[in-house]
């Protein structure tokens, strides 16, 4: 049959099965091209397929199981396999073999490929040494004369041995009840072999546990935040998913780590800190006000938090406020419900736990339902219950799970002090009814634990989230992605809508039969989107591609520090900052004014103006804490505003700020340090800055600069001495000496070419430093 090489054949599948069925016809259809005569195979062989599927087991934690481990004696284990030294590949041959014979009637398919064995060496440090016979000391009286410890002076309390051997029996069972068999014979095989297994009898023998064949109910995280923290198996059920594992490589402060070195941590362990938050504070509401909530509420609850990073992209924010903007809106909430409804379509525990309400009530939790508007619109869980919508996101007052996740662990990572202590927040919550509805509350007497929460806010945004290099850092990132876009087909998302979603619930609710095709342009773009981690970063960086040159080289200003210089930034009003065009106007100006000064020519295209907003509160209110309610002890359900009385003096007047920040493209030393001047220059105006123009020639020639503080040393502001000099601004006074030695001179006139001229007749002495008059300085 003559082949037509533009031809293709495509095989559909309908996706309402589970993922093993799809990856099973995967692999069906490949088998297929590979024997039919009319197929060209020799460009569709995947030489990958068994790396992916390798990778894709770890993602979906498809690992076997460690049915035990057991300390092997030393001494016998030269007679094993007759070896004559340490443990060897014939060691653990030796080994195998004899664990297989031991299994009896034990007998799972293919057991050489479902048993593996490690032998582990641990120790203190040499084999057969104790540590501190390497160590060397000195004594008070004798310091240079180095000597080792006797073993009178060491203490008993030491271990007997300082080096062991273990070994670990995995097995990857077929059934979930042949794991139990296998631990079984595991302990039956280590009592069976004491020549090399360090066994001692137990009186509380295995034999009672192993009755007990129930699995844990969940999963125990080791969080450097909030130490050893338990999830149930429902959420570990979506941890363990692609969805979720690509938030392993999705950074939580987007480009932030390239300028402080410790924040590399994730969406990922930021996502399963803020779930164990959120079922922590849901569980201390039910402990106080059991009839309020249920465990449906508290799994509900737990899983929104879980889920609601999912739809980030690359580098976080830098994503959807930067990378975004310039195409579709990124809709954070409905991307991250959409990845959530993916996940639950292909886990059948999942549908049989969560009901239509419930996935409603996750997808508002996600979104966000404001609890104090005069309608109760939410549909997921009636009005009695609107305090669950404060739990994750909080457009109340703020205060949720969310920021005191982050708050801690930003603060860790970057190294930021932390005063802020959420753990006290959250023993002190409870239920209370405020105007009618029923609100989350705290105890009067943590105000200030509050306040302290707002204020970190607000340190970590001056100082982390909107530093000034970080900022440029990002937008250069943010560059290369869109200059990379037509090339790299996967930066092209599309937006997930509320048709997407609606069409997403319709075919899990019918079981893939009441939704609309599901082979839309969301779901190809989204499985595209899925791919889309921190990674493309080094994919643009490292590309040969002459289509991604411009990317790449922005990316490579980034990694050698090829960046603007902020010269200087300044408090702004909120008009400056909703239009910068009036900044960049006056900026503008002043560098005009600047030019006419005898100094380097600035040019104008050379800067650019960014403004910010700092504040204590997403929320519009002139004071954080106003929409906080909090309960006395002497009655706890009713919530009510703490008096003005009662707050804290020391609370700032202001919470909202505006910064605006001038960037200039370096070219030099000398024209960064002019740059600045002429900042300094515009924002304290020429009339109310000193400033002074120094030679070091005669005449008003040779190296000059400008000086606009006390030098008390010219090797500092760029020149050796004074021979001539010209007062723009205020009154000064030269000195013949450095660090104002006498003989001093008053400049009164604007124009000095020579000593003489500022000294008695005939001096030719010139001057090493240079101060501003007393009556001059601000």
């Amino acid at each position: 049959m003559k082949k037509f090489p533009k031809w293709l054949v495509r095989v559909y599948h309908k996706t309402d099965v589970a993922q093993e069925v799809q990856e099973k016809a995967q692999e069906c259809f490949r088998e297929w091209c590979s024997k039919e005569e009319f197929i060209d195979s020799r460009d569709t062989t995947d030489h990958l397929a068994e790396a992916r599927k390798i990778l894709l087991n770890i993602v979906k934690r498809r690992l076997p199981k460690c049915i035990g481990e057991a300390r092997l004696k030393e001494e016998g284990l030269k007679e094993i396999a007759g070896a004559k030294a340490l443990p060897d590949k014939a060691f653990k041959t030796k080994l195998y073999k004899k664990l297989l014979k031991t299994c009896g009637e034990f007998k799972p398919p293919q057991d050489e490929e479902n048993f593996d064995i490690h032998v582990l060496e641990m120790g203190f440090g040499e084999v057969g040494k104790e540590p501190i016979d390497n160590v060397h000391f000195y004594s008070k009286n004798e310091p240079n004369r180095a000597f080792k410890m006797q073993k009178y002076q060491v203490s008993n309390l030491k271990p007997k041995k300082f080096h062991e051997f273990l070994v670990r029996v995995y097995y990857d069972p077929p059934k979930q009840e042949d794991q139990q068999e296998a631990v079984k014979y595991f302990h039956d095989w280590c009592k069976d072999n004491k020549k090399f297994i360090d066994y001692e009898p137990d009186p509380e023998s295995y034999k009672e546990k192993s009755q007990d064949h129930q699995t844990p109910s969940g999963k125990i995280f080791n969080d450097p935040i909030h130490g050893q923290i338990e999830l149930p198996d429902l959420l570990v059920k979506i941890i363990d998913t692609p969805q979720f594992q690509r938030l392993r490589h999705i950074k939580q402060l987007g480009g932030t780590y390239l300028v402080y070195p410790g924040a590399t941590h994730t969406r990922f362990e930021h996502s399963i800190g803020v779930a164990y938050l959120a079922g922590r504070l849901a569980e201390v509401l039910k402990e106080k006000q059991s009839q309020l909530i249920d465990e449906k509420d508290i799994l509900c609850v737990q899983i929104a938090a879980l889920c609601y990073n999912l739809g980030h992209g690359p580098f976080s924010y830098v994503f959807k406020d930067r990378f975004m903007k310039t195409g579709n809106e990124w809709k954070l909430a409905e991307a991250s419900f959409w990845l959530f409804l993916d996940i639950v379509e292909n886990n059948d525990k999942l549908k049989d736990e969560l009901k239509e309400e419930d996935l409603t009530f996750i997808q508002e939790l996600i979104k966000g339902v404001h609890t104090s508007a005069e309608e109760w619109t939410a549909k997921g869980r009636t009005e009695d219950k609107s305090f669950l919508y404060e739990i994750v996101v909080n457009q109340w007052n703020d205060i949720d799970v969310r920021k005191w996740d982050y708050f801690a662990r930003d603060c860790h990572h970057l190294g930021i002090p932390n005063s802020f202590d959420h753990q006290r927040l959250l023993k002190s919550a409870r239920v209370c009814e405020v105007k009618g509805r029923k609100h989350i509350c705290f105890r009067d007497k943590v105000a200030d634990n509050i306040c302290d929460m707002f204020h970190t806010r607000y340190t970590l945004y001056s100082q982390a989230y909107q530093h000034k290099i970080v900022n440029i850092i990002e937008e250069k990132i943010s560059e290369a992605l869109i200059a990379a876009k037509d090339k790299i087909t996967k930066l092209s998302p599309v937006a997930v809508s509320n048709e997407d979603i609606e069409s997403k619930l319709s075919n899990i609710l019918h079981n893939g039969t009441g939704g609309e095709d599901q082979t839309t342009a969301t779901m190809t773009a989204m499985k595209e989107f899925i791919k889309l981690t921190d990674h493309i970063f080094e994919e643009i960086l490292y590309s040969t591609d002459d289509e991604l040159k411009d990317a790449r080289m922005k990316l490579e200003d980034v990694v050698r520090r090829h960046l603007p210089k902020c010269v200087g930034e300044t408090r702004i009003t909120e008009t400056e900052h909703k239009d910068n065009r009036i900044l960049e106007n006056e900026w503008n100006k002043a560098v005009d004014e600047w030019n006419i000064l005898p100094t380097l020519l600035l040019d104008k295209k050379d800067f650019f103006i960014e403004t910010i907003k700092l504040d204590y509160s997403d929320k519009k209110t002139k004071t954080p804490i106003k929409n906080v309610y909090f309960y006395r002890k002497r009655n706890p359900t009713d919530g009510i505003k703490i008096k003005d009385y009662e707050k804290s003096s020391l609370l700032p007047e202001e919470y909202t700020e505006y910064v605006g920040r001038v960037y200039y493209t370096k070219k030099s030393d000398k024209e960064e340090r002019d740059a600045k001047e002429c900042f300094r220059w515009w924002r304290l105006s020429k009339d109310r800055m000193c400033m002074i123009l120094v030679f070091d020639q005669e005449e008003l020639r040779g190296n000059w600069r400008l000086i606009t503080e006390d030098c008390p040393s010219l090797d500092h502001c760029g020149i050796i001495e004074v021979r001539s000099c010209k007062v723009l601004s205020g009154e000064w006074v030269l000195y013949e000496g450095p660090h104002y030695k006498e003989p001093s001179y008053r400049l009164q006139d604007p124009e000095y070419r020579n000593p003489e001229a500022w000294g008695p007749n005939g001096n030719t002495a010139p001057a090493l430093s240079v101060k501003r008059s007393t009556e001059s300085v601000l």
